[in-house]
């Protein structure tokens, strides 16, 4: 992928008017974003999920922005093309419109990343107008936002009712009309999605929501059997990376203690005359 172009905003929503759908894909380092940015993804999300999958958290919260900013940093510098966001970490926002813009700004300056991604409907709309007016794109996030699952009563669907569902669809239009370049639905009913995505001019990207988003985005670490804790129903497991991984650490135990490794390939040796004569050396 050595001659692909730089993702543009205007990129992403021609193809969203074509009808092509946009790929999606949170990642953490840079040996993640390498091969990302080799399969040719459009957008990728430095998530704050990064502190369960990465950091070993059990929530999101205790993630800080300097946690964002080493993680995102590290991989711009793997991707170069993809559309690449931040996620802003609980409490980088909330407080106030000047401290989301300080933050979002600190994001675009310290890690070249193209846009900032927050949680929340028509109570943040105030942040993301603060955020856009500074010239960052901003994406939305709605349906089960992490960063507030105590209150949403742990990780489930979202927008089950008809009142939870219109308050979602709601929330869209507002995170839209106050200036947001896209919206990530995650874990909201297909039908819901679809009503979503059918009024949106902006693209709506999926996780766990049906085939009708303008896009789909899954977490690398779901993907490839690298999270031991659970794996969520709508992440597809594209291959078994850890079991891998597993095997082989495995396999070099074994050779260790059986003194199989390393074998002489593997090892360097002094030449015969510069041993004897550092034998010679020890001896006077």
């Amino acid at each position: 992928m050595s001659d692909r172009k730089k993702v543009t905003l205007p990129m992403l929503f021609d193809k969203m008017a074509k009808g092509v759908p946009l790929t999606m894909i949170t990642c953490y380092d840079y040996p993640m974003a390498f091969l990302v940015e080799q399969a040719g993804i459009d957008i990728v999300l430095v998530g704050d999920s990064l502190g369960m999958t990465m950091l070993g958290y059990e929530s999101t919260l205790p993630v800080t922005m300097d946690d964002m900013i080493r993680h995102t940093a590290a991989v711009r510098r793997g991707t170069t093309n993809s559309w690449l966001i931040g996620d802003m970490p609980y409490m980088s926002y909330q407080a106030s419109d000047e401290l989301a813009v300080l933050n979002a700004g600190r994001f675009m300056a310290q890690t070249a990343c193209d846009g900032i991604k927050l949680e929340g409907g028509q109570e943040v709309c105030s942040r993301v107008k603060a955020i856009v007016a500074a010239g960052i794109p901003t994406m939305g996030h709605l349906g089960l936002t992490p960063q507030s699952v105590s209150s949403l009563g742990g990780f489930r669907l979202q927008g089950k009712s008809a009142r939870q569902a219109k308050k979602i669809i709601d929330d869209a239009h507002a995170l839209e009309e106050t200036g947001c370049m896209s919206i990530v639905l995650e874990l909201v009913p297909d039908q819901v999605c679809g009503l979503i995505t059918e009024r949106a001019k902006i693209p709506i990207i999926g996780l766990g929501c049906g085939p009708h988003a303008h896009g789909q985005v899954l977490i690398f670490h779901d993907m490839f059997g690298l999270y031991p804790r659970f794996t969520p129903k709508m992440a597809k497991k594209y291959a078994d990376a850890g079991k891998v991984i597993g095997d082989g650490l495995k396999q070099y135990v074994e050779e260790v203690t059986a003194k199989v490794f390393p074998e002489p390939e593997r090892y360097f040796r002094m030449k015969d005359e510069e041993f004897a004569e550092l034998t010679r050396l020890l001896r006077s």
